[in-house]
C-alpha cells in the first residue's frame, strides 16, 4: 500500500493575484509499514503536502499513486482511498462533532456502511488502542481535555481501518507528559495494527525518536528526505531556513569540539548518554 509522489505541483489561487505556489515538483516515495516524519517552518508546504494524500486537495499538475493506482484517473474510488488513509488534523475540534466520544468514533464505520453492532465493535476497539478510559465514552468530546480530544479523533479515524494514518502536529498545545503519551500510543499502533504512519511534527526530538525517516520541506521543496540521523548531520544547514536539529546534536558537536571521542550522529538522549559513557571509558 505505498504512495508515490511524481513531479506535484500545487498552486493557490492560480491565476489572481493572490496565486502562490505551495508545492513545487515533489517526487516521493512512502511504503508501507514505514514511520516518516515531515518537518518544516511554518508556510513550508507541510500541511499542504499531507492533504494531498488523501485526495483532500487535487494537485494543480503531477501525478499521485496509491497501490500502483493514480488517484487522478477518471473513475478512482476516492471514497475507498479515503477509507484507506486517515488524516487527523492539527485541532481535533474540526473533527469532533457528535453528543457523546462513542456516537463520534462510530460515525465513519456508519458511513462505511456497517451495522450498529460492527460499528460499536470498531469503536470500542480504537478507543482502547488510543487508550482513552471507558468512563469517557458517554461523556461530550467537548468536555474533554486536549490530550484526551487528540485520542477521540484519531480512534475516530482508527475505528475505519486505514492503511495509513496521518497525523498534523497531533501533540501541539500539549503538556510534555501528554505529548509523550500521544507519540507512545502512536508509535504503539503503528507496531502493533501494521500502520503506514505519516507524522507532521515541529519537534525535533520526538521526530529523531520515532521516525524511520525524515522529510524536510522548505518552500514547497523537499529539502532532505533521508533517516534523521543523517538529515540532522546538516544541522547547520537546517538553522538557516529556520528549523533546528535535537538539542543532543548540539551538546555532542560540542563534546567533539572540545576533544571528547564522541560520535555526533546520536539523535535521542539515551543514545547520547550510552556515547559520552563509552567514550569516558
Amino acid at each position: 500500500m505505498s504512495i508515490k509522489l511524481e513531479h506535484l505541483n500545487y498552486v493557490y489561487s492560480q491565476g489572481t493575484a493572490y496565486e502562490k505556489k505551495a508545492l513545487k515538483d515533489i517526487c516521493l516515495e512512502i511504503p508501507h509499514g514505514e514511520f516518516v516524519g515531515i518537518i518544516g517552518h511554518t508556510g513550508s508546504g507541510k500541511s499542504t503536502l499531507i492533504q494531498h494524500l488523501n485526495g483532500l486537495i487535487r494537485a494543480t499538475s503531477g501525478e499521485l499513486f496509491y497501490n500502483g493506482e493514480n488517484i487522478y484517473q477518471d473513475g478512482y474510488n476516492m471514497r475507498g482511498l479515503r477509507n484507506e488513509v486517515g488524516l487527523v488534523f492539527q485541532y481535533p475540534e474540526h473533527q469532533l462533532f457528535e453528543i457523546d466520544v462513542m456516537t463520534d468514533v462510530c460515525f465513519g464505520p456508519k458511513n462505511q456502511g456497517l451495522s450498529a453492532k460492527e460499528c460499536e465493535e470498531r469503536a470500542l476497539e480504537a478507543l482502547h488502542l488510543v487508550g482513552l478510559k471507558e468512563k469517557y465514552y458517554k461523556v461530550s468530546p467537548f468536555e474533554l481535555s486536549g490530550g484526551q480530544k487528540r485520542r477521540v479523533a484519531i480512534a475516530g479515524v482508527l475505528a475505519m481501518r486505514p492503511k495509513v494514518l496521518v497525523l498534523d502536529e497531533p501533540t501541539a498545545g500539549l503538556d510534555p507528559k501528554g505529548r509523550d503519551d500521544i507519540l507512545d500510543q502512536i508509535a504503539y499502533l503503528h507496531k502493533e495494527s501494521d500502520l503506514t504512519v505519516i507524522l507532521v511534527s515541529h519537534s525535533m526530538e520526538d521526530i529523531a525518536r520515532y521516525a524511520d525517516r525524515l522529510i524536510v520541506m522548505n518552500k514547497g521543496t523537499v529539502m532532505y528526505n533521508d533517516e534523521p540521523k543523517k538529515v540532522f548531520e546538516h544541522y547547520q544547514e537546517l538553522e538557516q531556513v529556520g528549523l533546528a536539529a535535537p538539542q543532543v546534536t548540539y551538546i555532542m558537536h560540542d563534546l567533539a569540539g572540545k576533544g571528547l571521542p564522541v560520535r555526533t550522529d546520536v539523535t535521542t538522549v539515551s543514545e547520547a548518554a550510552d556515547e559520552i559513557i563509552r567514550a569516558l571509558a
